[in-house]
This record gives structure tokens, C-alpha cells and sequence, in this order.
């Protein structure tokens, strides 16, 4: 751990319960700040104790993991209720998004509305200078502005799902685990006698309990969960659906059409409550554009710029030209085409080790 803060800054972090939030308490306790922990309650499976306690970042168990490493710790621990927020920016959206047949990233939802933006605004509240969390990515000074790098750890890189940071909320972060690698947070953990060292790590969308989407749809969502047409690329009717929030672009496993040939999902069409299936082939495309997009050094660039790009979180990304365009929109063109990008998921560019912006993905071209 480094070296010890110069003035007695408070820091807020958010708390989950997991062993990389807990560690980057654990450094910035040891680097001299004084430290607030705060776990966000985010929606109304953790609302009292007679809640199901599951594994999510969000439950009843890790409220009390996060208690337990605070105590350890030695330093304060609340709980405060976000659940409106969470409703209105994360749930609300997630909701809406399948009901137009696309395919929505809450995390990302939470980290711009609720972690950097409700948790912000509530550190400020407590006097606090910055708000920290246990992401794996880099926030580095240059000049007058800050950027957002990769994280050390290229298999926990977390920036892509942080491509909505301003530079207002860059400058109060902190993002202690930048540096680290997975194992060294573990073994730190261990070596704190922290309990949740060896705690599983949440694939959970923390609000669908026990990964039933079709039972969180068919709730919510209702008309996003009634039966429809298969296409083929053609328009001819081939099958016929369970509902098209039950479907992704790439999609291939219970189609439930016997061909001669795998189908795969090419297209979502919500006006038809229609799924197109088509080849493997059919999945490529090298152009898209993107909505609502953010950029890290708020400058929109004045002409196209030569980038890398990623439409998954998982991937590698590829070479690009990006194109900034009126109203908060962009257009990207890979240099090679690009397999099952998803309408609603996030497109995030790159120059070497730096965001540079991300949007949301919209209209997808050949």
C-alpha cells in the first residue's frame, strides 16, 4: 500500500459486501484518509431483515459482510436507502429497453446515475472530498483534466463500464485497486484478516433474485413476454417465441427450431413482436451508431478519430473510426466487422490505454 495521504481528506466508499470494495477501505484507511463506509440499499429485496438473503451486491448477507469488514476496519459504516434512484435510473430503464427488444448493461446504469451521481452528491453531504470504489481502472491527472485508464489487471479491466464519468466526478474519485491484479486483492484481503478474502464474486444482476429474467419480465413487463413470430431473413414465419425480452442478438441455445443448419438471433423486431434468426454470417457488421454518448474529457472532438472499440465487455477491442455527430450521437466504423453487436448494450473507444467515449449502441449497419 502506498504512502500516507498529506491532509486528513474524508473519503466516502461504497461498500459491497465484496472483497474489492472492502480492500480499497482497507488502503485508504492506511494511506491516512479518514474513511465513511456506506452500503446502498438499491432496491426492496434488502429492506429489512426478514429478506431472503442471497449473493447479490445488494443483499442482506452483504450489508453484513460489509459491516463486519468496517468494524475490522475501525472505521464508521451506514446503510442509506437509494432504492428511488435505483428504481428510476436502473430498473425503470432495464425495463424499458427489453420492452423495445434491446438488450440493457444496469451496471452501467448504476455506476453513472447511482454510484457517481446519487452517492456522490450524498458524500458531499457527509463533508467528504471524494467518493471511492472498488473498480479496477485508473483515473490519472494530465495537465488539467483527468483521464480514465484501463486497469492494471487486463482480465478485471473495469473501465468500459465507466465510460459515463465526467470529469467533475473523475476529479472526487478514487479507485484504489487500479494498480492490482484479482489475486493481490485477495491475498491482501487475506493478509488484513479480512473475512471475505475468498467470498465469491456477484455474476448477479442484483435485483432479478435467483437469475429468474423470464419471471422478472413476465412481472414487469408483461407484453415483452407474449409469444410472436420467428423470421427468417426472408420474412417467412419459421417458429414461434415465448417473448422477445427472453432473446439477444447471437443468441443461438433455445431457439427451439430444428434446422439444418444452426439459426442464430440476427434481429429483434419489437413493432412486430417479431425475433429474425439467420446465419452465424449474418451476426457480422462493421458500422453502428451510438446515443446518449459521453465524453471523458468533455471536448467534443471537431473532426473523426482513429480509435479502438469494444461492444461487449469481454472483448478485445478493434480498430475503429469514430465520428462525433450533432445531439449527443456518434457513428463508428470498425475496420473489420464485428460479431453480434446488440442494440442497448454500450460501445466504448479507446486511444492506447484510455477512455475516450462511449455511448449506447442503436441502429446497427452492415
Amino acid at each position: 500500500m502506498a504512502g500516507v495521504s498529506p491532509h486528513k481528506q474524508k473519503v466516502v466508499v461504497a461498500m459491497s459486501g465484496g472483497v474489492d470494495s472492502s480492500v480499497a477501505a482497507a488502503i485508504l484507511v492506511e494511506e491516512g484518509y479518514d474513511v465513511i463506509g456506506i452500503t446502498m440499499r438499491t432496491w426492496p429485496g434488502v429492506a429489512g431483515l426478514e429478506e431472503t438473503i442471497s449473493r447479490t451486491c445488494c443483499s442482506l448477507s452483504a450489508i453484513r459482510d460489509a459491516e463486519r469488514v468496517a468494524v475490522k476496519l475501525g472505521i464508521p459504516h451506514y446503510v442509506l436507502d437509494f432504492k428511488d434512484v435505483f428504481q428510476q435510473t436502473v430498473i425503470d430503464n432495464f425495463i424499458e429497453e427489453y420492452r423495445r427488444g434491446r438488450t440493457p448493461n444496469p451496471c452501467i446504469r448504476c455506476n453513472q446515475f447511482v454510484k457517481f451521481g446519487a452517492l456522490l452528491t450524498k458524500a458531499q453531504a457527509f463533508g467528504a472530498e471524494y467518493v471511492a470504489t472498488g473498480h479496477y481502472a485508473r483515473i490519472v491527472q494530465d495537465g488539467g483534466h483527468r483521464l480514465l485508464k484501463r486497469g492494471v489487471d487486463g482480465s478485471k479491466d473495469q473501465s468500459y463500464a465507466l465510460y459515463s464519468m465526467t470529469q467533475a466526478q473523475l476529479a472526487h474519485t478514487l479507485m484504489p485497486l487500479g494498480n492490482l491484479v484479482k489475486d493481490e486483492t485477495r491475498r491482501m484481503a487475506a493478509k488484513l484478516g479480512l473475512a471475505v478474502a475468498n467470498k465469491p464474486e456477484s455474476q448477479e444482476i442484483c435485483f432479478v433474485e435467483n437469475r429468474d429474467y423470464p419471471g422478472f419480465i413476465k412481472q414487469h413487463a408483461p407484453e415483452a413476454a407474449v409469444t410472436g413470430p420467428i423470421l427468417d431473413s426472408e420474412g417467412n414465419e419459421i417458429g414461434r417465441h415465448e417473448g422477445i425480452a427472453f432473446y439477444t442478438i447471437g443468441q443461438r441455445k433455445r431457439i427451439g427450431i430444428a434446422a439444418g443448419k444452426p439459426l442464430y438471433v440476427i434481429a429483434i423486431d419489437p413493432t412486430r413482436n417479431a425475433i429474425i434468426v439467420g446465419r452465424n454470417e449474418d451476426l457480422l457488421a462493421s458500422e453502428l451508431d451510438a446515443e446518449d454518448v459521453n465524453y471523458i474529457s468533455d471536448e467534443i472532438p471537431g473532426e473523426p478519430i482513429a480509435v479502438t472499440a469494444k461492444v461487449r465487455y469481454n472483448m478485445k477491442d478493434a480498430r475503429a473510426l469514430f465520428t462525433p455527430l450533432a445531439g449527443g450521437q456518434a457513428h463508428i466504423r470498425f475496420d473489420t466487422p464485428q460479431r453480434a453487436i446488440t442494440p442497448g448494450q454500450a460501445v466504448v473507444c479507446y486511444q492506447g490505454e484510455s477512455v475516450v467515449a462511449g455511448g449506447t449502441i442503436g441502429m446497427v449497419h452492415g
